[in-house]
């Protein structure tokens, strides 16, 4: 942030200017050690500031918050200070983002803050979990082992993540290369045969009298679906933004074959790897419900998971209510059941995460595999579709001459 500052010199001389700071304490403080005696300063705010629009489209990188954490996990660990050690971290930061808001963190401290209140002021880089993480390190005195299990917890999360995304990548660009070549062919490749067939009055094949019928409305009329589409899709995009479209999406995901199954296990697997954490990390169980609920991304999950908190807090534990509720699978009620009744449902909790992630990878690439066969018989079909045509229409003009 820049501030407009007017102060004396040593020397008694006036001067104006401007100076970059987190606050208007550290600008002032840090005119102060240049020797300005300030008469007054006031926050300069740009007709078009850059630095917030960057912040606004740009998202910290997970990896870059894993590195931090345990970095800053390390430093505390060997005595640092902890705005020493923000200082020193912010110093090698690569990630402009990051970097501008761990100065202002330190900053924050500088002024009396803790850290969890400096962190929960920049929801767009730590979330609402991580913050009260450290806030509960912060109280149990166990800031540096809560900082390392943030990051393992956030590591595997990623993991998971770029493993889903890169089996769906190969499947994607294929369609996406077989779209772009049909849309060639119908439109330039086949309409300069359609001309030169037009000019011999012969009876072309049944085969290609299709292919040059699809050509031709394409032509027509493609546009005109392609505008339709691209509104029918707006539409949906802009339905699924509201609570109703989002429940609505999020309930048929669920329900969907194959992918549906692959769907509830990665929710259900994050969730209790969620709880896992946060009551290792000490945190009491109805707070714990309120942080899974608001991590979770599927509004029909976290629909079920308000109702367990709801009867949780009447005093009827985790596992009952989780039972009556078919959305949560019979594995994942009767290992919270023992972990409840043993006093260990950290780890069974994590158990279970551990089983519904491998499921639901394992039957990620069985789809996976699955699709791929599939899309390139449905592209071989096309393709040869379309070269049988020309073939019979070019043995149909040559047999016309013959």
């Amino acid at each position: 942030m820049d501030f407009a500052y007017v102060a004396y010199t040593e020397n008694k001389e006036l001067v104006k200017g401007r100076v970059s700071a987190a606050t208007e304490e550290a600008a002032a403080e840090l005119l102060s050690y240049g020797g300005f005696n300030v008469v007054n300063l006031k926050s300069v705010t740009p007709l078009i500031n850059t630095e917030k629009l960057l912040a606004r489209f740009t998202r910290t990188k997970p990896s870059e918050i894993i590195m931090f954490s345990r970095q800053l996990a390390l430093l505390l660990e060997s005595g640092t200070g902890i705005v020493t050690a923000l200082d020193l971290l912010q110093q090698q930061m690569h990630d402009q983002t990051l970097k501008k808001t761990i100065g202002e963190v330190a900053s924050d401290i500088r002024s009396g803050s803790s850290l969890s209140l400096a962190m929960s002021r920049h929801p767009r880089t730590f979330s609402q979990m991580y913050h009260r993480a450290v806030a509960a390190g912060e109280q149990g005195g166990n800031l540096e082992l809560v900082l390392r299990q943030m990051a393992t917890h956030m590591e595997r999360a990623a993991i998971t993540e770029k493993q889903i995304k890169g089996a769906l990548t190969y499947p994607f660009i294929v369609v996406l290369v077989a779209i772009v070549v049909v849309m060639i062919l119908v439109t330039y490749v086949l309409p300069a045969f359609t001309g030169m067939y037009a000019q011999f009055n012969v009876e072309l094949p049944l085969a290609t009298r299709i292919l040059m019928g699809i050509a031709d409305w394409a032509s027509r009329y493609g546009l005109y679906v392609m505008l339709v589409c691209l509104v029918a899709v707006a539409g949906v995009y802009l339905y699924t933004k509201t609570a109703a479209g989002k429940y609505r999406l999020d309930t048929l995901m669920l329900r969907v074959p194959v992918i549906g199954r692959i769907v509830h296990l990665g929710e259900l697997g994050r969730c209790c790897r969620t709880m896992s954490f946060l009551i290792r990390i000490g945190l009491p169980l109805p707070e714990v419900m309120s942080m899974v609920i608001y991590n979770s991304s599927n509004k029909a999950v976290a629909e079920c998971l308000s109702g367990v908190q709801e009867e949780l807090i009447r005093g009827e534990g985790l596992s009952h209510p989780m039972s009556k509720r078919e959305l949560f699978l019979p594995l994942m009620t009767q290992m919270v059941k023992v972990g409840e009744e043993t006093g260990n449902l950290d780890n069974t909790l994590e158990t279970v995460a551990d089983s519904f992630e491998m499921e639901a990878g394992d039957k990620t690439q069985a789809a996976i595999a699955l699709i791929q066969p599939v899309i390139t018989v449905v592209i071989g079909l096309g393709v040869g579709f379309i070269v049988l045509a020309m073939y019979q229409a070019m043995y149909s003009i040559y047999g016309s001459f013959n």
